[in-house]
């Protein structure tokens, strides 16, 4: 699409980024690393061919605060939200824009998988280190692993939101903006999509999506010298981050209470209905072939009461669904931490601890201080199973450095929590908890 010819509010926030980055060092911070990864994915962006994740922006901004102070970026912000969203908004109203987020979202899926995996990869390496060089090469690479997964945890979730303001519009509405009918053409990825940890693949928006995964690169080139921001703290905001595991607020949930007992039947029987429900919508959506609206779908099961998950497991088994299945525990290890912890000890009492197994496993990838601040909710309600059942496969899935950091917001509470679960993986991850919080300066 040329220049020329872009809906008003596509082109005004090109516009806008272009200024923006005309105020950036394009040699330092998150912008020179977008530059770097994906030069084409930038210029994309600044002609108006393809608006960028709210990430991306967000990364930017950070840029701006650190050279011109945190008041010249909140206030920055405030502008670029608005121009952002009608843009957004533009570009997913052209003709076939449903169908772009659904092939978008695979790929971004796929992406989260990809970095849930290399995290835990890369966490099992670490304490085999050979030498403190190859210590420090694997603490870079987990870095970039982390920068991958929030922004493709942070990504999927703007898709879905996208998805799920289109589904709440009328499809046969006109388009204001008057977006002329698509060429067939696959829009470009956005930028810091491409990933350079040790691996090399084909990623990105949505012209990439389906394409074959190429072979590893040895001769990729390692990740930029940027600056690897910390994790944050409980309160304000800093660059990119998970936006799906941060601000999400916790809802009292079903799974908390008493399981049903035989007087309760009326309660079960919604709940088997209700599940039956979303079960054969999915099924007619799916032959539709109308896949954006089944991703939605899934999204809204995902975030509905942990009770039900088991009663979706059987009937989508049933119906052979497995494939949603799956991609319905991917979704749940999303959730909120406490959630997430809910869900699995609903999974594991109804026979599925494997399943339930799998997602707080993949769930775990988040930052350490939630972590923290999760077990410490659990606790304090004295959900005490889900609080070991988080806290055993955490201490599995993390380097002790990182489980050490998770007990920053209560040491007193969650010290002991956290060498408890060490103790039950094995001695050797104990010891290296005790010296992890030993040199945090959390024991004696």
């Amino acid at each position: 699409m040329a220049v020329g010819q872009l809906p008003v509010r596509i082109q005004e926030f090109a516009n806008y980024l272009t200024s923006l980055l005309a105020g950036l060092d394009h040699g330092a911070g998150w912008c020179a690393v977008f530059w770097q990864r994906d030069p084409e994915g930038m210029r994309a962006c600044l002609d108006g061919r393809e608006v960028p994740p709210w990430d991306v922006v967000e990364a930017l901004l950070h840029d701006l605060a650190a050279r011109y102070g945190p008041e010249a970026a909140d206030a920055e912000k405030g502008r670029a939200r608005p121009l952002h969203a009608a843009a957004l908004l533009a570009y997913d109203t052209r003709p076939g824009g449903r169908d772009a987020l659904a092939d978008r979202l695979d790929v971004m899926l796929r992406e989260q998988r990809y970095a849930t995996e290399r995290l835990a990869e890369l966490g099992s390496l670490l304490p085999t280190a050979a030498s403190r060089e190859a210590a420090d090469a694997l603490r870079l690479d987990l870095a970039w692993a982390r920068d991958d997964h929030t922004r493709a945890t942070a990504r999927c979730a703007e898709l879905r939101r996208r998805m799920a303001d289109l589904g709440r519009r009328d499809a046969s509405a006109p388009d204001a903006e008057g977006v002329p009918p698509s060429s067939g053409t696959p829009a470009p990825r956005a930028p810091g999509t491409d990933r350079g940890v040790q691996r090399r693949r084909r990623r990105g928006g949505a012209r990439f999506a389906g394409a074959e995964e190429e072979a590893a690169d040895p001769a990729a080139p390692a990740p930029p010298a940027v600056p690897v921001l910390p994790e944050p703290a409980p309160a304000g905001g800093r660059g990119p981050r998970g936006a799906r595991f941060a601000g999400a607020q916790e809802e009292p949930d079903a799974a908390v209470a008493p399981r049903a007992e035989a007087g309760d039947a009326a309660v079960d029987a919604a709940a088997r209905r209700a599940a039956a429900g979303t079960v054969e919508t999915l099924l007619r959506l799916r032959g539709e072939g109308r896949t954006g609206e089944a991703h939605v779908l899934l999204a809204e099961a995902a975030h509905g009461p942990a009770a039900r998950f088991p009663l979706l497991a059987a009937e989508m088994e049933a119906a052979g669904l497995g494939a949603d299945w799956a991609t319905l525990l991917w979704e749940a290890a999303s959730l909120p931490a406490g959630q997430l912890a809910a869900v699995a000890d609903r999974l594991a009492a109804a026979g599925r601890e494997a399943d339930g197994e799998q997602i707080l496993r993949q769930g775990v990838g988040r930052p350490a201080y939630e972590i923290g601040l999760a077990v410490l909710g659990l606790a304090k309600e004295g959900r005490h199973r889900e609080v070991r059942a988080l806290l055993d496969a955490y201490v599995r899935v993390r380097t002790p450095e990182e489980a050490a950091r998770s007990a920053g917001p209560d040491p007193r509470t969650l010290v002991p929590l956290l060498l408890e679960a060490a103790r039950g993986v094995s001695a050797e991850r104990h010891r290296d908890l005790v010296h992890a919080l030993r040199v945090a300066g959390l024991t004696a």
